[in-house]
């Protein structure tokens, strides 16, 4: 589709004109859609340059239609045409009789049946109104009428002006029905979509609407068919006889005799028994008679009960409005209501009257082949089927595309997760069918999980989750993606929010003066910088923010040029920004959650957003000193434990010693129940004695101690076992390490790649071994090796290089990557495991 001429009048003009010998009509709007005509400027391929809309009119005596062509500015009578109806643009029609009579409006819908009305111009009245198709695309069809005369039907087709019309929309419809089958359809909108029939188990009450509005006047013909020439059968009935019109005795009649011999009197020409001559005076005579009470008639009769509860069923979800929040559609409900009474005279007529219920099923050729019949129980099974959205034999309304959007982000975004990671629970979609169309369940049900191969992580994938228990105002982003951490004992949330918007960056603008190329809305950013605020949890201290970022998913196509806007760069920055999100373009989001999944908590936390000054006191608290002491006897054990100190010769204490923020004790075997490190507390005092001095443990000795009061003494979850290593006199460690530790070893790590590096094992089993190059840490200079299942990593620090080998192989990495990178070594420590 080329742009309008530079020349061209941009004000609304005539888009087209029907003629015929009963009326003249008029749609009036705007040729183009403002954000339609940018888009194709940014377009590196013009994707919509074969797009043509379908533009279809019926009418008696019809003498021509003109349609406004965008290339040469004016209305031409041709075949094919440009799209130049768009969602939300409003559009005028007026329509005026030649014959000075009044004409009638009509569309399924309710809503744009009231917004066309006849109006006085003069003597004559002039049908007038707006029509506006706010986020419904697809077609639309309207008729025109005079009384009870039908003098137009004109269809037309109204485009989107987000998404392409033929590629994303139509593949957006189609991956969320695949995923949901008919959570795309709706009930009676402003447009719609063509169908076909497809077997399905579980049709809503609104296919069911489609189907039978096209097909009930065919079952009534069927019925038709079947009451002029229905199925029969011969069938024998018993009657009482006088005896001497007994033609022939059938053994119902001769069991009738046997039981009643007092009926039997003697006579001269009669039956011989026992020597004598007998006639009964009564009997019972077999007969033969016509009947139509047949099981196929049976079946026909019970598919025509079985619509009427269905229409019943459809009535009385169309007459509630609690449910949709509109009002009642009452010519809709006379449409339902004149099917029913139709279907209920038939079945009270005097031939279907005669009929019976239905007691058992049928496999009959009648209802294959006859007349009628067949076409009865295919009409029949047809209403029982589902709708798929292709062809145009039907049709069917679906949700507006901004709903549609929001649903298939949020199905989109689990079909990327379960490329990558194991789905935990395979039906945990949960929908709502009791209206009259489906839609997601809004509740913590609506969720999917899955797990890392190798880490077993937990990822979870919450749809419109709701957090009532906010200090301010209840919140529900669309898509919350929780991620699960080993060693954590909460999980990381991010938002990503649907925005069905876009700004185009139109020449001149705010937007493209700011942001040169189009992106997200700067409201709906200022919503995600909301949303983050407002997320927070209070456990044992003061409130916490749980969001770790948030991102607007936008329709937008091209992918590379927003690498450079300056809301996708912001992402790295503050972690709040907006990604292009459609079925052509996924490549951004899908890099980015895999990142998010592979990275540490570590860096996780350091990209949070923390209050000013907050850094510098959490980079303190995780740094703090701890001094690890052995402990050689139980004595001296249970005396540290119940005085709240801890001692140790000054000749004995190395450079360093004075940073210590806190006390452990580490009691050798036989020292206390448990072998390792037991427990810690914070130094309250520290003195310089000499030994008599330490009265809780008496020694003859002239040497001088450095003594440390403690607080208190806080038990640790478990023991940090030797596991082959010890301690001589003491070791240097972090209160963050010696918390998270489980063996000996790790208390040595004093470098930030070490550290990182453990902190990545630990995420892929609980079972990795640190090799040190003495059997004491207060003397070992530095960690050999880490080892987990067969892969064996060192840091090389001669040449600055991480070696990682297994049977698979050998690779060497820059050691800098663990802490510029970390993600990228998990990746590769992740395919020397074997999951990639």
């Amino acid at each position: 589709m080329a742009l309008l001429p530079s020349g061209l009048n941009r004000e609304e003009v005539e888009l087209v004109v029907i003629e015929t010998d009963d009326l003249t009509l008029y749609l009036k709007g705007k040729p183009y859609h403002e954000r339609y005509e940018t888009l194709m400027q940014y377009h590196k391929r013009s994707y919509f340059q074969d797009e043509k809309m379908e533009l279809d009119v019926t009418a008696e005596n019809l003498q021509y239609v003109h349609v406004f062509d965008v290339q040469q500015g004016e209305l031409i009578e041709k075949d094919e045409h440009a799209p130049i109806f768009f969602e939300n643009v409003v559009y005028q029609l007026v329509a005026f009789s030649k014959n000075g009579k009044s004409l009638r409006f009509h569309h399924e819908h309710p809503g744009l049946r009231r917004a066309v009305s006849t109006v006085k111009a003069g003597r004559d009245p002039i049908l007038m109104g707006n029509l506006q198709f706010k986020n419904e695309v697809g077609y639309s069809t309207f008729e025109i009428h005079e009384g009870d005369k039908k003098l137009v039907e004109v269809t037309i087709e109204v485009f989107p002006s987000k998404l392409n019309y033929k590629e994303d929309y139509t593949k957006l419809l189609r991956e969320v029905n695949e995923e949901v089958y008919n959570l795309a359809y709706h009930f009676v909108k402003k447009t719609y979509v063509g169908a076909v029939t497809k077997v399905e188990e579980k049709p809503t009450l609104a296919e069911f609407y489609r189907l039978i509005q096209t097909h009930f006047q065919d079952f009534l013909h069927a019925l038709k068919r079947i009451e002029t020439q229905p199925h029969h059968e011969l069938k024998t009935i018993h009657e009482h006889v006088r005896g001497d019109r007994l033609r022939r005795v059938v053994s119902k009649g001769r069991s009738y005799l046997r039981k009643r011999p007092y009926l039997l009197q003697e006579v001269p020409n009669g039956i011989e028994m026992a020597g004598k001559s007998y006639m009964p005076t009564k009997g019972l005579g077999a007969k033969k008679v016509l009947s139509y009470d047949t099981h196929e008639n049976r079946f026909v009769k019970w598919m025509m009960n079985r619509l009427v509860n269905k229409l019943d069923e459809l009535r009385k979800k169309v007459a509630d409005p609690g449910w949709r929040n509109v009002e009642i559609d009452e010519d809709l409900l006379g449409q339902v209501d004149a099917m029913k009474r139709e279907l209920e005279r038939k079945l009270r007529s005097l031939f279907w009257r005669e009929i019976g219920e239905l007691d058992r099923s049928v496999m009959s050729l009648v209802m294959q082949m006859a007349p009628g019949y067949r076409d009865s129980y295919k009409i029949f099974l047809i209403l029982s089927r589902g709708l798929a959205l292709e062809g145009k034999f039907y049709q069917m309304s679906v949700k507006d595309v901004a709903l549609l959007y929001e649903y298939w982000t949020f199905l989109k975004l689990g079909q990327i997760l379960s490329k990558k990671y194991i789905p935990v629970k395979q039906d945990i979609i949960k929908v709502n069918r009791e209206g009259l169309f489906v839609n997601l369940v809004k509740d913590k049900s609506a969720s999917r999980e899955f797990k890392h191969p190798l880490t077993n992580e937990k990822i979870i994938l919450e749809f419109q989750m709701k957090d009532g228990k906010l200090p301010t105002v209840t919140q529900m982003p669309d898509t919350v993606l929780k991620i699960e951490k080993k060693g954590k004992d909460h999980k990381y949330h991010y938002i990503f929010d649907a925005k069905y918007r876009v700004d185009f960056a139109v020449n001149g603008s705010y937007y493209e003066r700011n942001y040169k190329s189009p992106g997200p809305l700067e409201d709906d950013i200022n919503t995600m910088h909301r949303y983050r605020d407002a997320l927070v949890v209070q456990e044992e201290g003061p409130y916490e923010r749980y969001a770790f970022g948030a991102y607007v998913l936008f329709p937008w196509f091209d992918e590379e040029m927003y690498e450079k806007h300056d809301f996708y760069k912001s992402i790295n920055k503050v972690n709040i920004g907006g990604f292009p999100f459609l079925p052509q373009s996924t490549r951004l989001v899908e890099q980015f959650i895999e990142h998010l999944i592979e990275k540490s908590p570590e860096e996780i936390q350091r990209e949070g957003i923390l209050p000013q000054g907050s850094l510098k006191e959490w980079e303190s608290s995780i740094n703090e000193k701890v001094l690890v002491g052995m402990v050689p006897r139980e004595l001296n054990y249970n005396a540290h434990l119940q005085h709240r100190f801890y001692h140790i010769p000054v000749k004995q204490l190395k450079k360093g010693w004075q940073e210590a923020k806190y006390i452990a004790l580490y009691p050798k075997k036989g020292a206390a129940k448990e072998n390792g490190v037991t427990c810690y507390g914070e130094i309250v005092s520290v003195s310089f004695v000499k030994r008599p001095e330490i009265k809780e443990l008496p020694k003859a000795s002239s040497e001088e101690y450095v003594r440390f009061e403690v607080d208190a003494w806080n038990m640790l979850e478990k023991t940090i076992r030797p596991v082959g290593y010890g301690i001589s006199v003491y070791t240097l460690t972090t209160l963050n390490t010696l918390e998270n530790a489980k063996e000996l070893p790790e208390l040595f790590m004093k470098t930030k790649e070490e550290v990182t590096l453990w902190r990545m094992l630990r995420r892929f089993s609980n079972k990795v071994t640190t090799e040190l190059d003495s059997t004491h840490l207060d003397r070992a200079s530095g960690i050999t090796e880490y080892r987990m299942k067969d892969v064996r990593l060192r840091i090389d620090r001669g040449n600055e290089l991480l070696v990682m080998d297994n049977h698979k192989g050998k690779k060497s990495i820059d050691i800098k990557w663990l802490t510029q990178n970390p993600t990228y070594v998990f990746k590769e420590v992740t395919k020397l495991l074997g999951t990639e």
